[in-house]
C-alpha cells in the first residue's frame, strides 16, 4: 500500500489533464469531514485568527440553477428511459422473431416435405345442357364451372379484396399489420368482429388442412400461405380462391353461387350481385340470401361502402348498387331439371367411367317440353291431390327415336330428390293391357273380332270390370276403349301370359314379369319411362327403342369423350298390326275411357290405367311426334280416393302434349286416315267417365251406342277393312 507523505498531507488521486478539465471530481477541505476533538492539524500560521473578510463565504444556491438542475435531471431520465424502451423492445422483438420462427419450424416439421407440396386438383364439374345448349344443372363436388379470373367482370374479386383482404396485393401472404388490427378491433368489440387470415391463407387452409381451431393448424396455414405466395402469382392464388371458397347451399367456388343464387354464371353477375357473394364468405349460412335476404343485402352494402372506401368504384356506383340490390332466384332447387340432372350423373360412368377435368353433358332435354311437364303436373296436384288422396307424381315424353324430350321425376325437387320417372317401380293396371290385345292380334285377331264380356273364371281367379257391370258381345276395339277387365283376361288366357309378356318384353318392357293371367291387369311393376319407352313403336311404325337422353360427352376445350351411335332394336311389330292397333287405341280418346286427354288438332291414341285399391293412376298415350306416360300415386303405396287414368293423369298429359306440340307439324299415326280421327266429340265438361258410362248416351242395357254402320267412324272403317 502506498505510503502516505510526512505531515498526515492526504494526496487525491489525478485523472489526468483531459477529464480532470471537464469534470473536477476531487473533494476539498470544506468536502471533508472533521475528525473528532480537533484531532486535524492547523495549517502553520502566524497565531492569529484569520480576519474576519477573509473568511469563504457560505454557498447559496439560487432558484434558477436549482430549476436548470431539475430540468436536466428530467430530461435525462426521459432519454434513459426511451433508450431502455427501444433497447429492450429490440431486444424482445428479435427473441420474439426467433420464437415465432422457432413455432413455424415446428408445427412446418409435422408437414410432409415441401417437394411433396402440391395443389391438389380442383374436383371436376359436370355441366349438364339441354338439346339447345342451355344449362340445366352442374353436378360435381363444386356445383360450378371453373371460370378464369379475366373472365369475371372485374368488380367480383375487388369486392372479394376490399372485404377479406385489403393488402391481398402487397403483401407476402402473412399480413402482420391486419392481424394487430383485428386483434384489436376484436378486442375493443368484446366480440370477434374481423379475422386475420389473409385470402393466401384461407386458400391454404381450403386447399390442404382440416378446418379445426388449433395452434398447429393455424401456423401451417401460414406456413402453406407463404410456400403459395413462392409458387404462384397473386392472380393465381386469387383465382385458385374464387374457383374454390364455399358460399353457402352446397356451391363452392362464384361461379356455383352465382347459379345458386341468381340463375347465371359469374361471368354475368351485376355490382350488387358481386356484392353480395363477397359478403358470403365471412358466414355463408348466415348471410344466404336464400336464408337472410335482409342480412345478406346489409352485408352487401357493407361490401359496397368497403369497395368505395378501397377505391375499386366511385360513390355514384356504390350508391347505384344499393338502390338496386340482387334479386335471389328462389326456385333454382326446386327445378325438374335437377331430376335429369341425376340421373345424367347416374350413366355418366357407363359412358366415360373416371375424369378429372370438367365435362360438357349435352342431353336430348327440350327445355320448353320440360318446363310444360313440370307445370302440368305441378298444377294438377296442387288443385286436385288433396281431393283426390294424391301426393306425388311422374311424366316422362319420348320422341319417335326414343330420346327423352321432358322428365319430371316428382311435384318438387326440393321435397324430394327421388326420381319417380326413371326409379319407381308401380302397377301400371290397364295401362299394360295394349301388350295383351297386339299379342292377340298377333296371333290372328282383328280389332273386330267379338269376345263376351260376361264373369269369368280362371284357375279360381274371378277378375271383374270396374263397374261390376258385363256387356256382352264386344269387339276387341269396344273392349280396349272401355277397358274391359274380363275380356282382357280371357285374351290372355287364350294367347299365353307368356307370349303376352314376350310381347311386352319385344316393344321396351324391362322390369320383371310374372307370367300369370293377371299380367293383363297389369300386376306385375313397371317404370314410367320403360313402358313410355313399350309404346313409342305405336307412334313410330313399329320400330323399338332405347330410351336415352345423353347425346355426346365432351370436355371443355371440345374433345369429344362420348357419342352416341345406332338405333335401337329395330322392327318390332309389323306395319299392319300397328295400324290395327292405332285404330284401336284412338278409341281411348274418342269414345272411351281417355276423353279428356283428346287433342284439339292432331290424332292421338293412349291407355289410361288403374291399379288395385285405386295406388296408381296412368296415362300413357302418344301422337305420331311424340309419347308421354303420367303416373299419379303416393310414395308409400297408400291408396288414392278412387283417382283413375282417366281423371287427373289424362289431364296432366293432354296439357302436357298441347304444350309440347306448338309450333310442331302435324304428324298422322302409321295406319289411321288423319282425316278419320280429327272429326272426334268434344270431351265432356265434367268430372272423370267411369267405363259403364262412357260417352253419356247409353242403351238401355248401359252400352255405349257406337257409330253406326255408314257413319264414316274409325270402326265403319274396320268394319270395312276386316269384314266385322
Amino acid at each position: 500500500m502506498a505510503q502516505r507523505r510526512k505531515g498526515g498531507q492526504r494526496i487525491e488521486p489525478t485523472f489526468g489533464s483531459g477529464l480532470g478539465a471537464l469534470v473536477d471530481v476531487r473533494p476539498s477541505t470544506r468536502d471533508r469531514v472533521a475528525a473528532p476533538g480537533g484531532g486535524r492539524k492547523k495549517a502553520a500560521t502566524s497565531g492569529k485568527p484569520p480576519a474576519a473578510d477573509s473568511r469563504p463565504a457560505p454557498r447559496r444556491r439560487g432558484k434558477g440553477r436549482r430549476g436548470a438542475k431539475a430540468q436536466r435531471r428530467s430530461g435525462s431520465w426521459l432519454a434513459r428511459t426511451l433508450r431502455r424502451g427501444v433497447y429492450w423492445g429490440a431486444v424482445l422483438g428479435i427473441w420474439g422473431v426467433i420464437l415465432a420462427v422457432g413455432i413455424l419450424g415446428y408445427y412446418a416439421a409435422h408437414l410432409p416435405p415441401t417437394s411433396e407440396w402440391q395443389v391438389p386438383a380442383r374436383p371436376p364439374n359436370v355441366k349438364i345442357v339441354s338439346a339447345s345448349g342451355q344449362l340445366l344443372a352442374n353436378r360435381g363436388d363444386t356445383g360450378g364451372e371453373a371460370v378464369r379470373l379475366e373472365q369475371l367482370p372485374p368488380y367480383l374479386p375487388e369486392a372479394v379484396i376490399a372485404i377479406e383482404d385489403r393488402r391481398f396485393r402487397s403483401h407476402f401472404g402473412f399480413d402482420p399489420f391486419g392481424l394487430v388490427r383485428a386483434v384489436a378491433v376484436n378486442l375493443t368489440a368484446g366480440t370477434l368482429v374481423q379475422g386475420g387470415s389473409t385470402i393466401t391463407q384461407q386458400l391454404a387452409k381450403n386447399l390442404f388442412l382440416e378446418p379445426d381451431r388449433t395452434l398447429k393448424r393455424k401456423m401451417q396455414e401460414v406456413v402453406l400461405a407463404l410456400w403459395l405466395e413462392t409458387e404462384f402469382s397473386k392472380d393465381e392464388i386469387l383465382e385458385m380462391y374464387l374457383n374454390r371458397v364455399y358460399l353457402g347451399s352446397g356451391a363452392y367456388g362464384v361461379d356455383a353461387a352465382a347459379r345458386r343464387y341468381f340463375g347465371k354464371s359469374a361471368r354475368l353477375v351485376t355490382l350488387s350481385e358481386a356484392a353480395t357473394l363477397a359478403g358470403l364468405l365471412k358466414a355463408p349460412s348466415r348471410y344466404a340470401p336464400t336464408r337472410n335476404p335482409d342480412l345478406a343485402e346489409a352485408r352487401a352494402q357493407l361490401v359496397l361502402a368497403a369497395m368505395h372506401e378501397a377505391g375499386f368504384i366511385d360513390a355514384d356506383a356504390a350508391k347505384t348498387a344499393i338502390a338496386a340490390p340482387a334479386q335471389v332466384v328462389g326456385d333454382h332447387n326446386a327445378a325438374s331439371e335437377n331430376y335429369v340432372a341425376d340421373w345424367v350423373m347416374d350413366l355418366l360412368p357407363h359412358f366415360v367411367g373416371s375424369f378429372d377435368t370438367d365435362i360438357i353433358v349435352d342431353t336430348t332435354i327440350d327445355i320448353v317440353m320440360q318446363d310444360a311437364a313440370e307445370a302440368a303436373l305441378r298444377k294438377a296436384i296442387d288443385a286436385q291431390g288433396a281431393a283426390l288422396g294424391v301426393s306425388q307424381g311422374a311424366v316422362v315424353t319420348l320422341d319417335t327415336a326414343g330420346a327423352v324430350k321432358a322428365l319430371v321425376g316428382g311435384r318438387d325437387y326440393r321435397a324430394s330428390q327421388y326420381n319417380r320417372a326413371v326409379y319407381a317401380r308401380r302397377q301400371p293396371g290397364s295401362a299394360f293391357k295394349p301388350f295383351v290385345y297386339l299379342a292377340a292380334l298377333e296371333s290372328g285377331l282383328t280389332p273386330q273380332s267379338v269376345r263376351i264380356d260376361e264373369p269369368i273364371s280362371i284357375k279360381g281367379w274371378s277378375p271383374q270390370n270396374y263397374t261390376r257391370k258385363y256387356h256382352g258381345p264386344v269387339t276387341l276395339t269396344e273392349a280396349l276403349s272401355l277397358s274391359l277387365n274380363t275380356v282382357a283376361a280371357g285374351l290372355t288366357q287364350e294367347v299365353g301370359p307368356k307370349t303376352v309378356a314376350r310381347t311386352a318384353k319385344r316393344l321396351g318392357i324391362t322390369s320383371p314379369l310374372s307370367a300369370n293371367p293377371s299380367l293383363a291387369l297389369g300386376t306385375s311393376e313397371v317404370t314410367p319411362l320403360e313402358i313410355a319407352a313399350a309404346y313409342v313403336p305405336f307412334s313410330n311404325g313399329g320400330y323399338g327403342v332405347l330410351p336415352h337422353v345423353v347425346r355426346r360427352i365432351r370436355t371443355v376445350d371440345g374433345r369429344t369423350l362420348y357419342a352416341r351411335q345406332g338405333d335401337g332394336p329395330g322392327k318390332v311389330v309389323d306395319s299392319a298390326t300397328v295400324g290395327r292397333m292405332n285404330l284401336m287405341m284412338v278409341e281411348t280418346l274418342r269414345t272411351g275411357t281417355g276423353r279428356k286427354a283428346l287433342l284439339d288438332d292432331r290424332p292421338a291414341g293412349g291407355k289410361t290405367g288403374t291399379s288395385q285399391e285405386f295406388r296408381d293412376a296412368w296415362f300413357i298415350g302418344y301422337t305420331g311426334n311424340l309419347t308421354t306416360a303420367v303416373w299419379l300415386g303416393n310414395d308409400d303405396n297408400s291408396p288414392t280416393r278412387r283417382a283413375t287414368g282417366g281423371s287427373l293423369p289424362a289431364e296432366v298429359w293432354r296439357e302436357t302434349m298441347q304444350a309440347a306440340h306448338v309450333g310442331q307439324p302435324v304428324a298422322g299415326l302409321p295406319g289411321v286416315a288423319d282425316s278419320l280421327l280429327l272429326a272426334a266429340d268434344p270431351a265432356p265438361a265434367g268430372g272423370p267417365i267411369p267405363p259403364a258410362d262412357v260417352g253419356g248416351d247409353a242403351g238401355a242395357d248401359g252400352r255405349p251406342i257406337l257409330p253406326a254402320p255408314g257413319g264414316g267412324g274409325p270402326l265403319d272403317l274396320l268394319g270395312r277393312l276386316f269384314g266385322g
